[in-house]
């Protein structure tokens, strides 16, 4: 099933997916009427015209593609959606309804009366009986859901004969059961940037991934199979979601933890979990010396998660990426500051409870042996475990490009945490950018759940 739905995805990315202005008909109804002008009013950018033939992606082609029936799993979110208009209507204050059901408590298209001019024709008229493709952003009134068109360019006409069923991409959320072990993953993800300019950091010296590199990813991705994958270089939370939902949806992620971090090009650590998720905290704003006593704070972020499984205590999900190696000495002092930072946050939760089973994952920039990588580890009673030694020598490579291939990525744990560990399941996801679209490999550990 996961491989059907991987080439309904791909199939949908290669293809065109723009709004044409609809065709004319005539025809007259009265749909349930509901006035909305007071309604919320979510914003949506304005969609380009198709998707650009180029090897980058936009952040359009990674919309959801849903049939009307699943609206309600989907609330908050832009999508897709497809669907025939049952039947349809106007409003004393001018709005019309496009009725995708013949239950009030079914998907409404609600069109505000002030873009009505905007179409060749009255849309009631213009859309009744028709099966189309919507997009919009889904929301409720009155406890029912609604998705708003904002203008024609946001309704393609589709065939009588359309089945609307294959263009789905998406439905309901996939919930992933858990048995005994939770598998954990960590990997650098190499540059997850979108196609939009942010203005506050410099991301427009980093290119949109290539569309084949995102297929890519999904598919190591999926190869790892999670249960909490930590991420780094990832620019946003938005296109976070918009890949988790578009290329990982049969992979159950319910839950997107990201945070925006302290690094100027804009990449931020993110956790992925099909867990529930509690608290979460960001160290970003920690103040902190290097080596040098120089004050200085995360590169980008430490993160904190609070999983919370159906079976024994929570889980300190932490994810971190340290300064990369560029700078020499100066780089080593940030690295060892943020090395000695992470420590005393670790030595602060197993302080308050020596039994924390905590999880430490990240690019680390920096191997087993370096001094930043053993003042994390630490040593006598709170000594953090690397599993190191479970990983056969001559697969120990994380970052995986000549001619700098090392392991640099690791996870750790505490040692309540490590009792759990299953012995000899640590690996590494082997690969390179050509066949997992990033330039480190996955780092994979699975522990008992009590």
């Amino acid at each position: 099933m996961h491989r059907t739905i991987f080439y309904l995805l791909l199939i949908s990315l290669l293809a065109a997916s723009g709004c044409d202005t609809p065709p004319d008909t005539s025809a007259d109804a009265v749909a349930v009427e509901v006035d909305q002008e007071s309604s919320p009013q979510p914003s949506i950018t304005q969609p380009e015209a198709t998707v650009p033939s180029s090897a980058s992606i936009d952040s359009e082609a990674l919309l959801p593609i849903i049939q009307w029936e699943d609206a309600p799993h989907h609330m908050g979110e832009e999508v897709f959606l497809v669907g025939q208009v049952a039947n349809t209507g106007k409003s004393s204050g001018g709005h019309r309804f496009l009725n995708f059901g013949r239950q009030r408590s079914d998907l409404t298209g609600f069109i505000d009366r002030h873009v009505v001019e905007q179409f060749s024709k009255p849309p009631e008229t213009l859309y009744k009986g028709k099966k189309i493709k919507v997009r919009g952003m889904l929301y409720k009134y009155r406890g029912n859901p609604n998705i708003r068109i904002l203008g024609p360019q946001f309704i393609e006409v589709l065939e009588d004969e359309a089945a609307l069923s294959e263009m789905v991409t998406a439905g309901a959320p996939v919930n992933r059961t858990l048995g005994d072990t939770l598998t954990v993953a960590s990997l650098n993800v190499l540059n997850l940037f979108d196609d939009q300019d942010d203005p506050y950091h410099g991301d427009e010296k980093t290119g949109t991934k290539l569309r084949k590199d995102l297929i890519l990813l999904a598919e190591s991705i999926r190869q790892v199979d999670a249960d909490i994958l930590v991420l780094q270089e990832v620019e946003n939370r938005g296109y976070l979601e918009l890949f988790n939902r578009a290329l990982l949806a049969d992979l159950g992620y319910q839950h997107v933890i990201l945070t925006e971090g302290n690094d100027r090009r804009g990449i931020d650590v993110a956790i992925l979990s099909r867990l529930p998720v509690g608290p979460v905290i960001s160290y970003r704003h920690l103040r902190f010396p290097d080596t040098n006593g120089k004050e200085m704070s995360f590169s980008r972020d430490l993160l904190h998660a609070h999983i919370m499984p159906d079976k024994g205590p929570p889980l300190h999900v932490l994810a971190v990426h340290f300064k990369s190696q560029y700078g020499g000495k100066k780089a080593d002092a940030i690295r060892t500051g943020e090395a000695q930072a992470v420590r005393g946050v670790l030595d602060d939760i197993l302080k308050s409870d020596p039994q924390a089973h905590i999880l430490l994952c990240g690019d680390f920039n920096d191997t087993i042996d370096s001094v930043p990588l053993q003042t994390i580890l630490g040593g006598g009673k709170t000594e953090m475990t690397s599993f190191f030694s479970d990983v056969p020598e001559k697969e120990r490579v994380t970052y995986n490009k000549e001619p700098y291939r090392s392991m640099i990525d690791f996870i750790f744990a505490s040692p309540a945490m490590a009792k759990l560990y299953e012995k000899g399941s640590y690996e590494i996801l082997p690969g390179g950018p050509a066949q997992t679209g990033s330039d480190h490999n996955a780092v994979i550990a699975r522990f008992q759940l009590q």
